[in-house]
């Protein structure tokens, strides 16, 4: 372990980037009967999404028209045509907390680092983590769960097992830990307050910039050491790319396996036929993550940017317009998958959800995401074979307009 820099605070600190966080996804129970009417009436709608569901608007995109697109084979068309539909509306509003990163790139550039990126991604490496990182994370939050015979997956299990993973990839200090998490949010609270966004990308900058430069002076085992020196043919990353990284991981990679966890869980055991499947033959187990990516994906919408004049679905769109891409509509597209609003382990043809995108942006830290939560689903299976819904307790709720989780998932393993 090297010597961490000090982590300083918000300047506000009565700000409350979690609850501006709850307000930004939306309290919203079910958004799919309005997707899906929205899907029976075309592919590409002049509307900005957020306001369908009388949600918050991101101040940082609404001067620009915006068009929501629905249904699987016009977002796939949006994700696999970069030079039309550009990453620059993550670079208006990403972009300002998280600076220069991959997510807001293009082209040359944007090739040039994923390339370096996906080196230190690649799976063979990641399953190295598995048994040394996830593993005894897992342990020691279900551990208390199983004593009890009883417990809340969510608040006790899921909402900080992939946080502390990402913390132990850093080895980071615990006294850090949730001063670091606390900024990770409040840097994309742009709805709630861009000045608190811009102060906590501030202070994570700072901060990560002093780590990098100490790994670099005593590199160990930990990913910051690694990024700080991993290269191909001579070609390293740039500081303020490995700083862009770092804070976009929490969010990129915590957040979204804390909520594909909760909704696989949920998924499984609200359907307990399925989760007594899953524990016996461990083949489903792959099955199941990815019908749960599909059912409710951790991140049900992305945004791109028109770079000119263009025509998609019959609908002629402007350049310089917000595209929200309606990934949740696609993965509910029942042209692609029947009965699409049920989980169903045994779907078909579950892996060609949209999850993690498509095309050139498809997501760099995927592997790693599906091995947390299959080594969380085995863990479960494993220890509390018997796990099932609380009956004393209030089913789980999966909420939100598109970064969907449910706040509790009571159960009993006694």
């Amino acid at each position: 372990m090297t010597a961490i820099p000090p982590l300083q605070d918000l300047d506000d600190r009565s700000f409350n980037p979690f609850f501006a966080d709850e307000m930004v996804i939306g309290d919203f129970d079910d958004p799919y009967p309005l997707i899906h009417n929205l899907m029976g009436k075309g592919s590409v709608h002049e509307v900005n999404y957020p306001t369908l569901f009388a949600c918050g608007t991101d101040p940082t995109l609404t001067p620009f028209p915006h068009y929501t697109v629905t249904g699987y084979d016009a977002v796939v068309e949006v994700l696999r045509t970069p030079e039309v539909f550009t990453q620059q509306a993550l670079a208006k509003n990403l972009g300002i907390s998280f600076g220069a990163s991959v997510s807001t790139m293009d082209g040359a550039q944007h090739a040039r680092f994923r390339r370096i990126f996906q080196k230190a991604f690649l799976p063979q490496y990641v399953a190295l983590w598995g048994e040394k990182l996830v593993d005894p994370v897992v342990s020691r939050l279900l551990d208390p769960i199983v004593a009890r015979g009883h417990g809340d997956l969510i608040q006790e299990f899921t909402l900080h097992f992939p946080f502390q993973v990402i913390f132990s990839m850093m080895q980071l200090p615990e006294s850090d830990m949730a001063l670091f998490h606390k900024l990770a949010v409040a840097q994309t609270s742009f709805v709630a307050s861009v000045e608190n966004a811009v102060d906590a990308s501030n202070k994570l900058g700072a901060y990560i910039a002093d780590l990098v430069v100490e790994r670099r002076r005593k590199p160990g085992e930990d990913i910051v050491s690694v990024m700080s020196q991993v290269e191909i043919d001579g070609d390293r990353l740039p500081d303020e790319v490995i700083i862009s990284f770092f804070r976009q991981l929490l969010n990129a990679g915590g957040d979204t396996t804390y909520r594909g966890t909760s909704v696989l869980l949920t998924g499984l055991l609200t359907n307990p036929e399925q989760f007594a499947a899953a524990r016996e033959d461990a083949k489903l187990i792959p099955r199941a993550i990815e019908e749960g990516l599909r059912w409710n994906p951790p991140v049900s919408l992305t945004f791109r940017w028109t770079a000119r004049d263009t025509v998609l679905a019959g609908v002629e769109i402007p350049g310089g317009a917000v595209i929200d891409v309606s990934i949740g509509s696609a993965n509910r597209d029942p042209a692609h998958f029947p009965d699409p609003d049920r989980y169903d382990i045994f779907r078909a043809n579950s892996e060609r959800h949209l999850a993690f995108a498509q095309g050139p942006h498809l997501c760099i830290g995927q592997h790693l995401g599906r091995l947390e939560m299959g080594r969380a689903l085995k863990a479960v299976v494993a220890r509390m074979p018997n796990a099932r819904l609380d009956p004393a307790m209030p089913p789980p709720a999966i909420r939100g307009i598109w970064l969907r989780v449910p706040k509790h998932l009571h159960i009993r393993c006694d």
